[in-house]
């Protein structure tokens, strides 16, 4: 399989100690994964060295065999992140917030056409159909939406930078659950109105939904900032799951009893 990004013993230190230690992995072409672990276990440390937006206090990042640091920001921008946060511009329409996935590859004139008239629609209207939104939404301002078509614009906004990795940071933690479906059959290539060829080949999703692990190929589990779970889904044991949440609740399934 083909290597895409490589952590080789990372090491993080934050403001009360490690964050993260002595990381290893290797994320592969084509390989969808979740990522699980308790609260504070470094989940969210572990996506900003992936992406480059945090630096390793010790070891070292690789995109595609080469130091992420020392990558320019055009190749950076192959790897795509939707954040908890989100990010989006409340002033600007959809439309807009959507084409901001397109900054990196495009000119200072162009980002400010993009304020001022109806920039690329066509480019927007098919990312809006990969992330599932309709398209008359286009011209509306994202203020407007609710909670769930702001997430989509988000994933539209990540599909129009056209990323060849995706990390993903609880993007199903804010939604009703009947969206979590939709959404994560889109990021997970598994929407049968969406070819897979036209979506990114690979997704790191971090989740507190262990119920769903079955529609990864992997999952890494991290526990007080060190990996100690690293195997495909369908060889995970409850047990193994357990041992990941010790002393904390094991997060249940929505609808299970409680």
């Amino acid at each position: 399989m083909i290597s895409l990004l490589e952590l080789h013993k990372v090491g993080l230190l934050g403001r009360d100690g490690p964050r993260l230690m002595d990381v290893s992995l290797r994320l592969h072409a084509g390989e969808t994964v979740a990522l699980l672990g308790p609260s504070g276990a470094g989940k969210s440390s572990l996506l900003g060295l992936a992406n480059g937006s945090i630096s390793p206090s010790s070891g070292q990042v690789l995109w595609q065999g080469k130091p992420l640091a020392k990558r320019s920001k055009a190749e950076r921008r192959r790897i795509g992140t939707l954040w908890q946060d989100l990010y989006l511009v409340e002033e600007l329409t959809v439309q807009q917030n959507v084409n901001c996935g397109a900054l990196g590859r495009r000119s200072l004139m162009w980002a400010l056409a993009n304020l001022l008239f109806n920039v690329d629609p066509v480019a927007c209207r098919r990312c809006l159909q990969q992330a599932g939104l309709p398209e008359e939404l286009i011209s509306r301002p994202v203020s407007a939406l609710s909670g769930g078509q702001r997430q989509r614009v988000a994933l539209a906004r990540l599909f129009r930078q056209q990323p060849e990795l995706v990390l993903a940071d609880e993007p199903l933690s804010s939604l009703d659950p009947s969206l979590v479906d939709e959404l994560l059959n889109t990021l997970l290539r598994q929407s049968p109105s969406n070819p897979a060829d036209t979506l990114p080949s690979s997704t790191v999703i971090c989740l507190h939904r262990p119920d769903l692990i079955h529609r990864f190929d992997r999952v890494i589990g991290l526990k007080q900032g060190q990996v100690v779970l690293d195997a495909p889904a369908a060889d995970v044991s409850q047990d193994q799951l357990h041992g990941l949440y010790e002393r904390h609740s094991l997060p249940p399934a929505p609808g299970s009893a409680q």
